[in-house]
């Protein structure tokens, strides 16, 4: 990630009050901030910025919150983007919605700026702290390359959401350990972020659908597990 005073942050709200709010407290944090009023020109202006981090509504015109994050996770140069989604949608298929397209938070309008602040500070700082890892694991015919966020099995290349990529390397990085879905959520998602458990279980089946079934193991009572 880059520092503070070059972090790309794209805002996108169909309410310019919202806009301008978030715009006047980014700025002056110290962020670069391009704001968007809808999904279909979020994911134009996501593919030319390669932002560090973008604030999401979910109810917009033309394209929603979620399924432009969705088209968004698609793109592998925006694997290593965080998304934060702003809404006042409280229902609990929402925000699993949100997180099964790949959000690292989710933030229940009305808007505090100094939490929201606080919030994404959390977040980057999170990025500093993560420890040098193995760019690129072997496990059986895959291969699973951190710096582009891709699997490769055989002629085939797989390109995960970065949620979904991140569960599927840190299972690949610690092979026939297994792990609680606490202790998932904990190291993938962070302690700065509530997230529910059962987000852990789709996020399994979701890398099973794509990479196969015989990798990741289901411990019954206990958690999951990647087998080598």
């Amino acid at each position: 990630m880059s520092t503070q005073s070059n972090q790309k942050i794209l805002v996108v709200d169909d309410e310019p009050d919202i806009l301008e709010l978030l715009e006047y407290n980014l700025v002056k944090a110290g962020y670069s901030v391009t704001v968007a009023e809808d999904g279909e020109e979020a994911v134009k202006k996501a593919k030319k910025l390669i932002p560090d981090l973008i604030l999401m509504d979910i109810m917009m015109p033309k394209v929603d919150g979620v399924e432009a994050s969705r088209m968004i996770r698609e793109i592998p140069e925006l694997a290593e983007t965080y998304i934060i989604f702003l809404t006042a949608r409280v229902e609990e298929y929402s925000e699993v919605a949100a997180f099964n397209v790949g959000a690292d938070d989710y933030i229940i309008k009305p808007i505090k700026p100094r939490a929201l602040m606080s919030r994404i500070a959390a977040l980057f700082r999170r990025e500093r702290k993560k420890q040098p890892s193995q760019d690129q694991l072997n496990i059986g015919d895959l291969v699973i390359d951190k710096v582009s966020y891709t699997v490769i099995r055989g002629e085939e290349v797989i390109n995960l959401p970065k949620k979904e990529f991140e569960l599927l390397f840190f299972l690949a990085s610690h092979p026939n350990v297994v792990y609680s879905r606490e202790d998932l959520l904990q190291n993938i998602w962070g302690t700065d972020v509530y997230v529910l458990a059962r987000t852990v279980d789709v996020h399994i089946r979701k890398v099973r659908e794509k990479i196969g079934d015989g990798y990741i193991k289901t411990v019954k009572g206990v958690g999951y597990k990647l087998d080598v």
